[in-house]
């Protein structure tokens, strides 16, 4: 079994930054991508960022320029560094790591962390 848990999330303020972090424990593989997904209220879950073990990075655009994701395969752990934050990003934020095994992808989600941006 994997756990993943996520940490970081919280209120801020329109413009602050927040840094979110996650960490996976248990049966370990070397996760082939990790990211960030979120979902706001009355939404459907996005994609927000994604990092795989070749080094390529992805975000969506909204946050392009603002947010960084960054992972230690050692330490099999990715962040998001989240700036000049806007009330739109405000939603429940989830890590999902997806390791290869047995033939197929499995993917591996945290239980979410509440970022708040106030206006």
């Amino acid at each position: 079994q994997v756990q993943v848990v996520e940490s970081g999330g919280g209120l801020v303020q329109a413009g602050g930054s927040l840094r979110l972090s996650c960490a996976a424990s248990g049966r370990l593989f070397n996760f082939v991508v990790m990211g960030w997904y979120r979902q706001a209220p009355g939404k459907e879950r996005e994609l927000v960022a994604t990092a795989n073990n070749l080094g390529n990075k992805a975000y969506v655009d909204s946050v392009k320029g603002r947010f960084t994701i960054s992972r230690d395969n050692a330490k099999r752990t990715v962040s998001l560094q989240m700036s000049s934050l806007k009330s739109e990003d405000t939603a429940v934020y989830y890590c999902k790591m997806t390791a290869w095994f047995g033939g197929t992808f499995n993917d591996y989600w945290g239980q979410g962390t509440q970022v708040t941006v106030s206006s």
